[in-house]
């Protein structure tokens, strides 16, 4: 799998996951299999909580990417309300847009 994280910043399993799409999707001749959010918390800090790191991976016939989508102290609901904007928004279709260049 591509990808465009630092190396090492991701250890094992992600503490929360939320699948975005599932299914066949077209997007530029290019059939998505699979799009989901990931949240990797980095560190905990006493007053501020948890140190998160949110990605994506879309899964492609061209193969798969995962991406940094945001990084932060963003609260306890850091991957509910990241994908929450995402899918309100149009930042679904400009992430599509995204993983192909990546996958390009």
């Amino acid at each position: 799998m591509k990808s465009d994280i630092e190396p090492g910043r991701i250890k094992g399993t992600p503490a929360k996951a939320m699948p975005l799409l599932q299914g066949a999707m077209q997007a530029q001749g290019i059939s998505i299999a699979r799009i989901e959010m990931r949240q990797y918390v980095e560190r905990k800090d006493e007053r501020l909580g948890d140190y998160s790191l949110l990605t994506v991976v879309v899964e492609t016939d061209k193969g798969a990417v995962e991406m940094k989508y945001d990084e932060g102290f963003r609260g306890p609901d850091a991957l509910e309300s990241a994908v929450k904007m995402l899918l309100q928004y149009s930042g679904l279709a400009a992430l599509v847009n995204r993983a192909l260049i990546e996958l390009s």
